[in-house]
């Protein structure tokens, strides 16, 4: 690659560490390795790669998954590849899941590993491109109307009266609608902050989340709009 981009390779076996540094170093990247999740941690606390290539399987308590979750909402345009020699189908869907670039399984080959880390970085850049949109001035679903430049919320036609941090729960949960959002992303959202943890982050937004579902729902206590996907986040019923 024509530019120096830097890379974060994390593996606990050291042969392979060295081999992902190599071709990594071939390409123009400047390579920084972790052999652990712990150590990883550390070093993404205070520094942003361009490249995350982690390996799904590590020895000690912080696994690949738990890294590309720190990634996503500490560096969100840091393209993330998984490398692993235990691909299964559960593995790759959770990945995906948490927003991973690219998957490949070991043994891989110079060749096909540049490939993967070439289209992960390109996407990780096209989705950081600001996109020309027309302006939107409502957001409708279901019985909720969203008068944007208004600030107004509407049930079946009737007034809501939502908070400043309400407000952009909604707005985000509809603009999203269809995707299963992290309790990560949605602090961001309403609160412009970073959580430590996802524990953090869903113990800050499950207030807001019931203070949306006691203004909006018929019956809070047994939601249909605003829903709990398990260990995943919040998104908007049907």
């Amino acid at each position: 690659m024509a530019e120096d981009l830097l890379a974060l390779v994390v593996d606990d076996e050291r042969n392979v560490r060295f081999f992902l540094q190599e071709t990594l170093a071939r390409s123009g990247f400047k390579v920084t390795t972790a052999s652990s999740g712990e150590e990883a941690l550390d070093i993404l606390r205070d520094t942003r790669f361009d490249l995350a290539l982690l390996d799904l399987r590590l020895g000690g308590r912080v696994d690949g998954l738990r890294l590309l979750g720190t990634v996503r909402w500490r560096w969100p345009q840091t393209a993330v590849v998984i490398l692993t020699a235990h691909g299964t189908l559960d593995s790759a869907l959770e990945a995906i899941r948490e927003g991973v670039d690219g998957y490949l399984l070991k043994p891989v080959e110079p060749a096909e590993l540049r490939q993967v880390i070439g289209e992960a970085i390109e996407r990780r850049r096209a989705l950081a491109r600001p996109e020309r949109v027309p302006e939107q001035r409502t957001l409708q679903h279901g019985p909720l109307l969203v008068d944007l430049p208004k600030h107004l919320v509407t049930r079946d036609g009737v007034p809501v009266d939502l908070g400043p941090q309400e407000f952009k729960l909604l707005v985000h949960l509809m603009q999203n609608a269809g995707r299963v959002l992290s309790a990560e992303e949605l602090v961001r959202i309403v609160r412009d902050y970073d959580p430590d943890s996802r524990y953090e982050a869903r113990e800050i937004i499950k207030w807001y989340v019931h203070q949306l579902r006691r203004k909006i729902e018929p019956d809070p206590a047994r939601p249909r709009l605003v829903l709990n996907v398990r260990g995943v986040g919040y998104t908007l019923g049907e």
